[in-house]
């Protein structure tokens, strides 16, 4: 598992129903591509986010796979349509077998 990962999302607290809203997300990763060398001269494991996923109410709102050009700090910022109260669920998947989640939660008036 990579140090210092921190997943953050950005969700409006409310919505009307049927309303577009606009969700931004980062995630603090190094992204090391496994080329680079320690101090030792060790090659340093390669680890990088390869998939980043969104659900809302267990409906699949983005599935994008991620390639290893991908820059250090993936920052996504995308819209969705709320048809009701609900809570999205935020994945990211590492290279390792790491698995780092969060979800936020919207109210529907």
């Amino acid at each position: 598992m990579a140090k210092g990962v921190k997943p953050r999302v950005k969700v409006p607290k409310k919505a009307a129903a049927g309303e577009t809203i606009t969700i931004k997300t980062l995630i603090s990763h190094k992204m090391e591509s496994g080329q680079r060398k320690d101090k030792e001269g060790n090659v340093i494991p390669r680890s990088i986010i390869n998939r980043f996923t969104c659900e809302f109410n267990g409906e699949t709102v983005v599935d994008i796979t991620l390639e290893p050009a991908i820059s250090t700090n993936p920052y996504f910022e995308f819209e969705a349509v709320v048809p009701e109260s609900g809570e999205f669920v935020f994945t990211w998947y590492d290279d390792d077998g790491s698995v780092y989640d969060t979800a936020k939660k919207i109210a529907v008036n």
